[in-house]
């Protein structure tokens, strides 16, 4: 899952976590004085890596679960610092997005979850998480009664089948890759070879691989078992795209809804509102709810000023929350210092490791590499994220929300010397020609990316590299740094799992066979023995698979370096005093924001 650059490096949120983390996923947070041991906050975070449970029918129905003391009306006011870089459901894969898509999109299934941290797969369309047959091999759907989108068109299994085949359209670039890919049993960004029109040109997948063979029944055919097929489809770059209202490259700026909420207006990069969708039905959701009237998205308003706005609380911003945005690090001590404004944030760990990405197409040498590995300052970094507040130094790939996360593992010495180790830089790169000495550094232009230039540039420059910094375009930076031909050495990327499992990591991020553009391997990763393991881990039981994925991390850690690991990262996030309903989510990583709701 990409995190997202300026907060969470919109890829990834960083902002804060205070407090005693509330990181058993869910619970309703009031405050807290904790936050500065890490230990403590990993071993908590660990029980987000407790597998997911998949649901029955009883509990994919609704109504959903009523939020205690909810009402109804009012206009729900979301804060956020750079405009959204999609909304066509295919295209997204950022936190940003994907918390939106949460109001206006449903999928065959969704992630449900409860106060005790506990995430299962329900069905969202679907009548349950789905039934699997032939050994993992084949998943059959049905669909519910009475589902329509917006427009009040009934949602049928033809637009399962078009929302599938539509990801295999040229235009449809920047989303998940795992469904495709499956279903084509081929490499990265060569699945569109299977459906080269993505459906629009009246030709379909075959019946052996998708099958609608009536109006309420989905089956999906794979060459190999897929266990993970039900967390796989409810992910946001899954959900259903009704046939009828399909504009292609246009739907990503009025898409269709299915969700509790539809757009009502929508000024990119400045405003998104939404209303109330009058055709979603509250029965069919086991999930979503429906409380305020409207939500009004606003872009272009920073962290800090958020904060300010949010400590402040006065007027509409006592019915606000921040979207991914957390609380600006110079704030933070106004914040936890002020028990009626702490009891209003929300607090946990998120799955993202945050880490200097190597091109590795320009950055050949792999002593420079390792200089800069040594040499980056995590220290400063966390430090602009909040220090204790915002993360944790990361040794190594794998997030303590991973299963087999390793928190002794540091080859590099990131633990003894989260500072940097200037000396050892020097030491790597004393015969390194003074051409290669000159990196070419990207970064989000954003109050979070000019902190984080500030410190690569000191810390590279202290170990004697000549660091040459190019802003990007905060709201585009994934899409910059995902081509392939782009003019960087080095950028700050974030990932965490799409599910918990190492090969949503591992796989998406460095698999040679997904490098292309809008790949998330940002390092064009190409080394075969990588390739090797992740084939050899995606066969294998649970068990023997960890053991593959760990071994996978050493070997890339050690032998291909595609980046330096920077920091683990928190987040702390505020809302207004009229807004009810807020807790942390462990899928979402941020507010949930399925269950908020305006207390007058």
């Amino acid at each position: 899952m990409k995190s997202f650059t300026s907060r969470r490096a919109q890829a990834i949120v960083v902002a804060i976590a205070a407090g005693s983390l509330a990181l058993t996923g869910c619970s309703e947070n009031t405050g807290g004085k904790s936050g500065t041991d890490s230990k403590k906050d990993q071993k908590d975070a660990s029980v987000q890596s407790k597998s997911v449970t998949y649901a029955d029918a009883a509990a994919s129905t609704g109504p959903a679960k009523e939020v205690p003391g909810a009402k109804s009306g009012g206009t729900l006011q979301v804060y956020q610092e750079a405009g959204l870089s999609h909304l066509d459901p295919g295209q997204i894969y950022v936190s940003d997005a994907g918390q939106v898509a949460n109001l206006l999109f449903r999928r065959l299934t969704q992630f449900q979850e409860d106060d005790k941290g506990n995430v299962s797969v329900v069905g969202d369309l679907a009548t349950d998480s789905g039934q699997s047959s032939e050994g993992g091999k084949t998943w059959t759907f049905k669909l519910k009664d009475g589902i329509k989108d917006a427009n009040g068109n009934a949602i049928t299994s033809k637009d399962v089948r078009h929302t599938v085949e539509r990801q295999f359209a040229k235009f449809i670039f920047d989303g998940p890759p795992y469904l495709q890919t499956w279903l084509a049993g081929a490499k990265y960004d060569q699945y569109r070879k299977l459906l080269p029109g993505g459906g629009f040109d009246g030709k379909h997948l075959p019946a052996s691989v998708l099958d609608t063979p009536d109006d309420k029944t989905v089956v999906f055919h794979f060459d190999q078992a897929r266990p993970d097929l039900p967390q796989t489809l409810a992910m946001a770059g899954y959900a259903i795209v009704p046939e009828k209202g399909d504009t292609k490259e246009k739907y990503d700026k009025a898409p269709v809804a299915t969700g509790p909420y539809k757009i009502q207006s929508y000024k990119v990069g400045k405003s998104l509102v939404l209303a109330k969708n009058a055709n979603w039905d509250p029965k069919t959701d086991s999930v979503r709810h429906q409380y305020p009237n409207g939500v009004n998205f606003q872009f272009g308003i920073t962290e800090s000023t958020q904060t300010k706005r949010l400590i402040a609380d006065k007027g509409e911003d006592r019915n606000a929350i921040q979207l991914t945005g957390g609380v600006e690090s110079t704030q933070i001590q106004d914040v936890i210092g002020s028990p009626e404004v702490s009891k209003r944030t929300v607090k946990g760990y998120q799955p993202y490791v945050m880490q200097l990405a190597f091109n590795l197409d320009r950055m050949k040498n792999k002593k420079v590499r390792e200089a800069i590995t040594y040499a980056v300052n995590s220290k400063s970094l966390i430090a602009g994220e909040g220090g204790a507040y915002g993360g944790d130094v990361a040794p190594n790939y794998f997030a303590p929300t991973l299963p087999g996360y390793e928190a002794t593992y540091d080859p590099y010495g990131r633990l003894k010397t989260p500072q940097g180790n200037i000396a050892k830089a020097k030491e790597l790169l004393k015969d390194v020609p003074a051409s290669e000495k000159k990196v070419v550094f990207a970064y989000g232009n954003s109050e979070n990316g000019q902190k984080r230039k500030v410190a690569i540039e000191d810390a590279l420059t202290k170990a004697g590299l000549d660091v040459v910094s190019k802003e990007v375009d905060n709201a585009s930076y994934y899409e910059q740094i995902g081509k392939l031909d782009n003019p960087y050495d080095m950028y700050i990327s974030g990932w965490g799992q799409d599910w918990p499992s190492p090969g949503t990591v591992i796989t998406p991020v460095y698999d040679p066979a997904q490098v292309a553009d809008g790949s998330p391997n940002y390092s064009h990763v190409k080394d075969p023995k990588v390739g090797e393991l992740i084939k050899k881990a995606l066969t294998q039981e649970p068990t023997e698979a960890a053991k593959t994925w760990k071994e996978a991390q050493h070997y890339l850690m050690e032998t291909v370096l595609p980046g330096a690991p920077l920091w683990y990262t928190k987040q702390f996030q505020l809302s207004g005093s009229n807004v009810g309903g807020g807790r942390y989510g462990s899928v979402s990583s941020l507010i949930d924001i399925n269950r908020l709701y305006l207390k007058s």
